[in-house]
């Protein structure tokens, strides 16, 4: 993969939400000079540690996972398979940008929430939920019946989950498919669908097996985070707001030596989130896919290349990409508390973020590019682009609202999933896989760093509780593409019927 086109993606990811932000932070929201520097050094670090990152996935993680499904795959051993998948998922998950960034923000409004035992316990769903998705897969089990059941359930623990908590798991679900996650997840699905198709597997060419395992992955975060709010409120232990502790650390961080301090911890953490996925990948080298010397060299490269991108890209993140964003946030959220009219331009400011976060997004211009493929043309790219970006600004808006007025996050959740199920049985099985795969999508790394932070900082400012008021947002975000892309598919199939309909009425016509 060519780095440039790698920079050109990042750059037209990050570089929206700078703007929008120095416009903000220089007129109705100052910032001060040493913040916006440091905004401005944080954005450049994440851009480029962004850019080093995928590329290393490129070369060095995606073609284990592709490799590894499709050897597994190909030794029919459904057990073997589907404990390989959770490893795989386990393992991946612990390395993702995204999950670090969500749980130091966790960690930030409650710091007696252990930042390890989060992740290892998102890592735990998205590693279950995976081998669920690959069962799937091998028995071509109907997507639909399989997503009612699953949310069923983690809707009747989160029913059970302290009210600190809730927000947490459902951004988990959104946070977890990331740009580590998602494309190995998609490579592991790809190989296994591969072998089936060679081996002639009952409905292997359906449309839908190619799509639905993202979908279906980013449940089990919901549930595990559910299970660990539980277990952690049966502790005794306290996960209350600690904003004034975050408000001292961050004031104690001044100036561009923030990122020098920082390298240290983070450097430490990448270690020990990568070097589980390094032994999984010389595993695997030694006893299952057996590549030869010049791919494991592109191999090594190629997790190099994460290695040093992680570290930059979170070096940049928390030492003034969120910071700035939690600022941001805090201006605007005590403005909001002084005046009605200051309350109803926080919520307009979330929907500009919403709209220029989601178009912004490199992967949503692939799912677009995507979906117009598969429809033959039918849905146009920029019909999507319109739903998506109208979708998320109404999702990141709502959240601003629910930040002022602490209304719950269950009148939005509910009703939302519940249309998004109810479409899966009436919109053709190929978009409601992808429409399911898409919520990761939309929910990209700017909506994990920048919109959390900011979202945060207002609730923080307003008077509200963070832990309650503020998480959420993520989920929102990841929920609007379920709805948007199965709509598009319902209108796909009821203009397919008609062009058909008028085929055969052609062709009766020129028979007579």
């Amino acid at each position: 993969m060519n780095i440039l086109q790698k920079l050109k993606e990042t750059v037209s990811s990050v570089l929206p939400i700078m703007a929008v932000v120095l416009l903000l932070g220089v007129t109705i929201a100052p910032l001060g000079g040493s913040l916006i520097v440091r905004f401005l050094v944080g954005g450049v670090l994440v851009i480029l540690g962004l850019t080093v990152f995928l590329l290393g996935i490129d070369i060095g993680v995606i073609p284990i996972g592709e490799q590894s499904g499709a050897a597994l795959a190909a030794k029919r051993n459904l057990p073997l398979l589907l404990i390989a998948a959770f490893m795989i998922g386990f393992i991946v998950t612990v390395a993702e940008p995204d999950v670090q960034v969500l749980a130091d923000q966790v960690r930030g409004i409650a710091p007696s929430v252990n930042k390890w035992h989060l992740i290892l316990m998102i890592a735990a769903g998205i590693g279950l939920a995976v081998s669920l998705g690959i069962f799937r897969m091998v028995f071509s089990l109907p997507l639909n019946i399989l997503l009612l059941i699953a949310y069923a359930i983690v809707f009747a623990l989160a029913f059970f989950t302290p009210a600190e908590f809730q927000g947490i798991a459902f951004d988990s679900g959104g946070a977890t498919t990331g740009p580590m996650t998602v494309p190995f997840i998609m490579a592991l699905g790809l190989g296994v669908a591969a072998v089936r198709v060679k081996t002639g597997a009952k409905d292997a060419a359906e449309n839908d097996d190619g799509f639905g395992l993202t979908g279906i992955a980013s449940i089990g975060p919901i549930a595990a985070v559910c299970l660990y709010g539980i277990i952690f409120a049966h502790t005794g232990t306290s996960a209350d707001s600690a904003v004034a502790e975050a408000e001292a650390t961050h004031a104690a961080a001044s100036g561009l030596s923030v990122f020098v301090q920082l390298l240290p911890a983070i450097t430490h953490e990448v270690v020990n989130a990568l070097l589980p996925l390094l032994a999984m990948a010389v595993f695997f080298q030694v006893t299952l896919i057996k590549m030869p010397p010049f791919q494991v060299i592109r191999m090594v490269r190629g997790f190099v290349f994460s290695f040093v991108g992680l570290i930059i890209f979170l070096v940049g993140a928390n030492g003034g990409f969120m910071p700035a964003g939690e600022r941001l946030g805090e201006v605007l959220g005590a403005l909001a508390a002084a005046s009605p009219l200051w309350s109803a331009l926080l919520v307009v400011v979330g929907f500009a973020f919403g709209a220029v976060v989601v178009i912004a997004e490199p992967a949503v211009w692939v799912l677009t590019d995507q979906v117009e493929s598969v429809s033959g043309g039918t849905i146009k790219r920029r019909v999507m682009l319109i739903a998506l970006s109208a979708g998320v600004a109404t999702s990141i808006g709502l959240s601003m609202l629910r930040v002022l007025t602490g209304f719950s996050l269950w009148y939005v959740l509910i009703p939302g999933y519940a249309i998004s199920l109810v479409l899966a049985f009436f919109c053709p099985k190929l978009f409601t896989g992808i429409a399911f795969d898409s919520g990761g999508v939309a929910s990209g790394t700017m909506t994990s760093t920048f919109i959390l932070s900011f979202t945060l900082g207002a609730s923080a400012a307003s008077g509200g509780n963070p832990a309650v008021d503020a998480f959420g947002v993520i989920a929102l975000v990841a929920m609007t593409p379920l709805i948007a892309i199965q709509i598009l598919g319902m209108i796909f199939a009821i203009k397919n019927r008609r062009a058909q309909r008028t085929v055969r009425c052609s062709a009766q016509g020129d028979g007579q």
